[in-house]
């Protein structure tokens, strides 16, 4: 799963260029002002950016964006495009265009969409992580999915337990607030039910009956026509009983057919073919005769029994205006009314029995929220521990990272924890077990006497902190680093945690740093993308050094207009771009030395 081409067109200094990545590292690198940062703008774009139309290329009419993304069939972000109305079956296409006025559009898998359903798509394929652009941060829940992803199979199972009970209790609950929510409504309800019931199950309703019905109405009515014509049919084809009808039937008619057919047919096949015909015609209209006969002679009028259909064709006319307009829908919804009057037709003993049910369960909610808890707490000492380690090697020696993990505790209106005594089980919770006041979520017994909130995700509020130095009170990371370390710091995190998509995109990661820092972090970029593609604007040749993909933003200008390119180097055209990186000219013979040097160790390294 990669991100394979990036094409963007009428972007700030960019007339139009196209990107080719690979799997592993990518770096992109070029002179101040050639236009890197407008690559990762275009990037931003596509992954649901907000537009501004200051980014669209002087004279051009729009700024396009276009990405196409290898993604396996089922994988997230597929699903969602195919979703919003996209083909996904040749690979992920996503595209973007600002207008020079600022009006922006977006397509998906070749549908347009709306801009918010490239962002859903994006945050399944690829984390930007510049200054502008760290979402996973800002977002708390995403301290928690990182946490939860470093904690593997004992997170993973500590999850899964707590939510299986918390559906229950939360399934529990829905039950008993419908039970209960007003007896007198219930039992209104309740004879309501009964009621339509035993009226359906009186009246004996078979499905279809109502066609039935009418059909045997329709016949009955019209006996005497329908004998009638019958019998006069049958004359038709066979003769009447009165002797002064001179009109031949059909029957003389095919047999004065078949005497002129006799004489001659045994001379010519086809002929003789024919007149077989003729004869089966003569079978069948005497069968035909036959039963014209027996159903004339059959059919007779039946008053009383005319007089019991329209009667049932009332009762059900009756019915099925105030059931449903059919004895399939009627018949429905009394199965619904069944199974409704099953679910809320309860004795007080069977209420009193889901009350304490869904309190033990609620009791089991806390349990399974501590167990959570704990195992989150254990990985999050962990990854903050190896976090501060890393950060170490990436030019902020003497940062700290903490990952603050503790219950979203339910305080009373002292502002103390709400007490209770063990001896006798926890006290009612301070929101009546409905929510922590504003509505949020309902609140579980943890420990002797306090309560927390509880969530599917479970009890704990998850932070990331970071003390950039000694001494420093440590915060939330997205306040306390700047843009350069938010993106080391991220780095650190996808390093001790693990990727958790399948492209990370780095900007500013290597500012203020220089070095053997500049080497450690080359080196951790490239460990990071052993398993995911990684994309580094940078500026350092101790960076692009390790890439396995090196990309050249170039400008260039005819004197009124300058515009930018990119450009893959390979060979000496890298040699000389790092040269350039690490001593300011591409033909200084040290720089270039120096530069041969690195690249060897990172083809050492390989």
């Amino acid at each position: 799963m990669t991100l394979r081409r990036i094409r963007i067109q009428g972007l700030g200094v960019i007339d139009d260029v196209e990107l080719e990545l690979s799997d592993g590292l990518n770096v992109i690198t070029g002179e101040t002002g050639a236009g890197k940062t407008m690559v990762v703008s275009g990037l931003g774009l596509l992954l649901g950016a907000r537009a501004d139309a200051g980014l669209v290329r002087s004279g051009a009419a729009r700024a396009v964006v276009e990405g196409e993304v290898d993604v396996p069939p089922g994988h997230a972000a597929a699903v969602r495009v195919e979703e919003a109305g996209g083909d996904t079956s040749d690979g992920l296409l996503l595209a973007r265009t600002v207008a020079a006025e600022g009006r922006s559009r977006a397509h998906v898998g070749g549908r347009s969409a709306p801009v918010a359903v490239l962002t859903e798509v994006g945050e399944h394929l690829v984390a930007v992580h510049g200054q502008a652009d760290q979402w996973r941060l800002r977002d708390a829940e995403q301290h928690r999915v990182l946490i939860d992803d470093a904690g593997g199979a004992e997170v993973a199972d500590a999850l899964t337990a707590y939510q299986e009970v918390f559906d229950s209790w939360t399934a529990g609950q829905r039950r008993l607030t419908e039970l209960v929510r007003t007896s007198t409504e219930r039992s209104m309800r309740v004879s309501m039910l009964r009621a339509a019931l035993e009226e359906i199950s009186a009246a004996q309703v078979q499905e279809g009956e109502e066609d039935a019905l009418r059909a045997e109405s329709e016949r009955l009515t019209h006996v005497e026509e329908l004998r009638s014509s019958s019998m006069m049919a049958h004359d038709t084809l066979v003769g009447g009983d009165d002797p002064g009808d001179e009109r031949p039937s059909v029957a003389a008619l095919l047999a004065a057919a078949g005497s002129a057919l006799a004489p001659v047919a045994g001379h010519d096949e086809e002929l003789a073919a024919l007149r077989t015909r003729l004869d089966e015609v003569a079978y069948l209209s005497s069968d035909l005769a036959a039963d014209l006969a027996a159903y004339g002679t059959a059919i007779e009028v039946d008053e009383e029994r005319l007089a019991e259909v329209h009667a049932r064709r009332a009762e059900l006319g009756t019915l099925l205006r105030k059931y449903g307009g059919s004895t399939a829908a009627m018949l429905e919804l009394g199965r619904g009314f069944a199974a409704e009057l099953a679910q809320i037709d309860v004795s007080d003993d069977e209420l009193a029995a889901l009350e304490e049910q869904v309190a033990s369960l609620r009791v089991e909610v806390g349990r399974a929220g501590e167990v959570l808890t704990a195992a989150r707490q254990a990985t999050a000492a962990r990854v903050a521990r190896e976090v501060t380690q890393e950060l170490e090697h990436l030019a902020m020696g003497t940062a700290e990272v903490t990952v603050h993990v503790e219950p979203r505790w339910v305080r009373d209106g002292s502002g103390e924890h709400r007490p209770g005594g063990a001896q006798d089980g926890p006290e009612p919770a301070p929101d009546g077990g409905r929510g922590a006041g504003d509505g949020s979520a309902p609140s579980v017994p943890v420990g002797e006497g306090r309560w927390a909130l509880a969530r599917r995700n479970g009890l704990d509020e998850v932070e990331i902190r970071l003390a950039a130095n000694p001494g420093a009170p440590a915060r939330s990371v997205t306040r306390a680093a700047s843009g350069g370390e938010l993106s080391r710091v991220m780095l650190a995190l996808e390093l001790v945690c693990g990727g958790t998509v399948p492209t990370y995109v780095f900007d500013e990661v290597d500012a203020g740093v220089g070095g053997s820092a500049a080497l450690d972090l080359g080196a951790r970029l490239a460990r990071l993308a052993r398993t995911t593609q990684v994309v580094v604007v940078t500026h350092l040749g101790q960076v692009a050094a390790y890439a396995d993909r090196h990309l050249v933003v170039r400008k260039s200008t005819d004197g009124q207009v300058t515009s930018s390119g990119v450009v893959l180097v390979e060979g000496e055209e890298r040699e000389a771009e790092v040269a350039r990186m690490l001593g300011g000219v591409a033909d200084s013979g040290a720089a270039i030395e120096h530069a041969r040097e690195l690249l060897a160790r990172r083809a050492t390294m390989a």
